[in-house]
């Protein structure tokens, strides 16, 4: 019995274990002098309230964001952070990638790169870079197309561009929006990349090897219409974004990769082999019923971005509606509420999560960014607004349904653990940690009571 109410004391500390590793009450980057930031400033060139980093990547010893031209004054679209250098700055200036020139916006002249919203480093140390093309889409005059969507990809060893592919004008419908994209690199030369179009729902597929591309259209690729509101942290508002969520499983028995996705206005998984995507001819109508939904994440559970760690088969999510971050294990045979874990769940640190990846080293990465008040409401730049939390993955998961190495605690348990499990890093008095203990002693016995 003591064994157990040990167990039921120590759940509380098990789980949430992502750190905060950087955090941000507004974006500022590393200017080469005071000089240059007061002019940037003083000619419009950087706004800093105007800044929002939406997407990450991690790669070695750099850490990507993605700071989309959404309104006027973003003065780098891409950035990094070197890790070795900024681990006891928590709030580091950004370096522009791969240079200041390659955002340098001029009446005569588009940047090398206009507005990524996600970008993807690959095992072939190349980085590829989602460009929507699009300035100001949240501006207070029209947004404007500099160029078409584009992708950019860049040699990670020399920060040079190897290629650039342009999405063809059939692609790019009226509504279209590319927000995400994964890279399947099992073999460098025989490369594939898929990107999500959110706006008119569908997938491109990009051929590295080939160097030509397709468009897919599928019934799971769009919005439901059920899952449209949103409600996160006092403000409401209805999305009806499709496709989005994009993840990549390392190759199975047979050779073949499976592409796990779902559309934002979802709560619903689906998954389709890759090898019916590589085939531009039977892409579409032939393959149509090799496309499965798996199952539901449940009420208000619609997620944005996701990504599977090769490592363990865990894919995690993003579930912006509810403040925190989920996992499922691949190798389940269920995609329910019971298979599912819950990695962590704030509503002050994790507001908004916005996108999740897994670098070399084993450690799963999260970026939360408050992206319902940057559009509908104010950022306060007295507040912490964006965040970057860590764990090793294996942490991450420990005594969740996810969890690789021992079974999942009883349901139980975990349900108790949501429940008094606080969801703000508010200081706890010690006369208020000894209730605590007090209340978990008593619902403790009142389970055993039950499980006995």
């Amino acid at each position: 019995m003591w064994i157990i109410l040990a167990v039921l004391v120590a759940v509380t500390q098990a789980n949430d274990n992502l750190k905060v590793v950087y955090e941000w009450k507004q974006i500022d980057f590393e200017y080469p002098n005071i000089q240059e930031r007061q002019f940037a400033i003083s000619n419009g060139n950087f706004i800093q309230e105007n800044v929002i980093p939406v997407g990450l990547e991690v790669y070695k010893d750099r850490l990507f964001l993605t700071l989309p031209r959404w309104k006027k004054g973003v003065a780098a679209s891409l950035a990094y952070i070197d890790l070795n250098d900024n681990m006891t700055d928590k709030s580091p200036q950004l370096k522009p990638y791969p240079s200041w020139s390659a955002h340098q916006m001029s009446q005569d002249e588009v940047p090398e790169i206009i507005s990524p919203f996600r970008v993807r480093a690959d095992a072939c140390s190349r980085l590829w870079v989602l460009d929507t093309g699009i300035d100001n889409i949240l501006g207070e005059s029209n947004a404007t197309v500099l160029a078409p969507t584009r992708l950019l990809i860049y040699d990670l060893h020399s920060d040079n561009l190897l290629r650039t592919f342009t999405f063809p004008p059939e692609y790019l419908k009226e509504e279209s929006f590319f927000a995400s994209i994964a890279v399947e690199d099992d073999d460098c030369e025989n490369t594939y990349a898929y990107a999500a179009d959110l706006g008119k729902p569908s997938l491109v597929v990009y051929s590295w090897k080939s160097q030509g591309s397709w468009r897919i259209q599928h019934n799971f690729f769009h919005p439901d219409p059920t899952a449209g509101n949103f409600s996160i942290n006092g403000i409401n508002f209805q999305w009806n974004d499709g496709l989005f969520g994009l993840a990549l499983s390392k190759p199975q028995a047979d050779g073949e990769t499976i592409l796990y996705f779902h559309p934002f206005v979802s709560k619903d998984e689906f998954s389709v082999s890759t090898k019916y995507l590589k085939d531009p001819n039977t892409a579409n109508n032939a393959n149509y019923h090799e496309f499965k939904r798996l199952g539901t994440r449940g009420e208000n559970a619609q997620s944005n971005a996701e990504f599977l760690d090769k490592n363990t088969g865990v894919l995690f999510y993003t579930l912006p509606n509810l403040n925190a971050i989920a996992c499922w294990k691949t190798t389940t045979k269920e995609y329910n509420l019971k298979s599912q874990g819950r990695i962590f769940m704030d509503k002050v640190l994790m507001e908004f999560p916005n996108d999740v990846k897994v670098d070399d080293k084993k450690r799963l990465w999260v970026i939360s960014d408050r992206l319902q008040k940057f559009m509908y409401d104010n950022l306060d730049p007295n507040e912490v607004n964006f965040r970057i939390l860590m764990a090793p993955v294996k942490e991450a998961i420990e005594h969740t349904a996810c969890d690789v190495k021992t079974k999942p605690l009883p349901e139980i348990i975990t349900k108790l653990n949501d429940i008094i499990k606080p969801t703000t890093n508010a200081p706890v008095s010690k006369d208020s940690a000894g209730t605590l203990e007090a209340s978990l002693l008593i619902i403790s016995v009142a389970v055993l009571s039950r499980l006995l």
